[in-house]
């Protein structure tokens, strides 16, 4: 990640574009962090769609913020919501299912300190076309904590928001732009070894016959959840991960779960799984990929069933793939899903994990 950490003083902060309350409220009741955003100047060679950011703690406290909760130059979630011409823009970059946050894995803020970083939007958003576009950054900020002990939550519970203000840019869409976008990202090539109607890229054997237990176990997760919704439950597991009934929203988790196990049970080599991944994630996709899977260490760890299994990982990432569910990343582990879906129902039906947990239905509930 190229961005660096500015030590600023307290009087000079931001006026930039955050959510935060006026800083004399009290420090739980408001966040700490303001946002700047501007359009940057290209690099020589490049294209348009370069974005200058400023995070800027305003608080007396230090601020431990998650890593792939702040922008980086290689994104790794969809952090901002992207639109031409008023129609929303797909995010194309990874999404990745990850564990609890260690030490590490943290950004310290301390009081007045600045986070800077110049971001390549075209890297991972589809800016093909050429035209004016608006930008807003948009992170829930969950894992974050201030050295008072207190998390960065909002007063109904949810993560506090990391927000900017809209920016407009113009960007040069071309051919030559969507090369350098799949340049940029690696994109999956043909090979692969097909076994049991699975292709494996870079897998031992011992590997794809863990793969292939899981994928077995997925599959019964799979035809568990859409017959309890196509026989119209509306039980505590439902409620837990997907929030109060409507029959709009059911309607959306039914037809949910019918597109993750059709393609759960796709058995022709269209499931891609790839062992190629050495870094301490689950997994993840490009969700514009079907349907190639990366599975990463924590992978391996992971029980075949039950919470954060091998089995419930696949269902997480097959939903991610925008001609399935088109899930996000809203929030991650069974207590995030759990507040989700009691304060903002709408956004637990586009989380992956939410669906992750409901499928595992562990422990179990009618």
């Amino acid at each position: 990640m190229r961005s660096t950490i500015l030590s600023v003083a307290m009087g000079t902060v931001l006026l930039g574009a955050g959510i935060a309350s006026d800083a004399a409220q009290p420090f739980a009741k408001s966040n700490p962090l303001r946002v700047e955003m501007a359009a940057a100047n290209a690099k020589a060679g490049s294209f348009l769609g370069v974005v200058d950011i400023v995070v800027t703690n305003v608080s007396n406290h230090t601020v431990r913020v998650p890593k792939q909760k702040l922008p980086s130059d290689d994104l790794e979630a969809s952090l901002f919501q992207v639109s031409r011409d008023g129609k929303p823009v797909r995010y194309e970059g990874k999404l990745v299912k990850r564990g609890l946050p260690q030490a590490e894995d943290f950004v310290i803020l301390k009081a007045g300190e600045q986070y800077r970083v110049q971001v390549d939007l075209s890297a991972a958003y589809d800016l093909a076309q050429s035209g004016y576009y608006s930008v807003t950054l948009r992170s829930p900020l969950q894992y974050a904590s201030s050295s008072d002990g207190s998390m960065l939550k909002s007063p109904n519970g949810l993560p506090m928001l990391l927000q900017s203000q809209s920016v407009r840019l113009w960007v040069d869409g071309s051919d030559q732009l969507g090369a350098m976008k799949s340049a940029s990202r690696g994109k999956p090539g043909g090979g692969g070894t097909l076994v049991n109607g699975i292709t494996y890229k870079g897998c031992t054997t011992t590997r794809m016959n863990d793969i292939d237990q899981a994928i077995t176990a997925a599959r019964n997760y799979t035809e568990n959840s859409k017959g309890y919704l196509n026989a119209g439950n509306t039980g505590p597991r439902y409620t837990t991960w997907f929030g109060t009934y409507t029959s709009s929203r059911y309607s959306t988790a039914k037809s949910h779960f019918t597109s993750i196990d059709s393609a759960m049970d796709q058995n022709g080599g269209q499931i891609t799984v790839n062992c190629g991944c050495n870094q301490n994630y689950y997994a993840y996709v490009y969700p514009n990929q079907p349907y190639e899977i990366y599975v990463c260490k924590a992978f391996w760890t992971a029980p075949l069933t039950g919470t954060d299994s091998k089995a419930g990982t696949l269902i997480h990432e097959m939903s991610h793939f925008n001609v399935v569910a088109g899930t996000d990343d809203v929030v991650y582990g069974q207590s995030g899903a759990k507040s989700l879906a009691i304060s903002d129902p709408d956004s637990a039906l586009n989380n992956a994990d939410s669906h992750e947990y409901f499928a595992e239905n562990t422990p179990s509930q009618n």
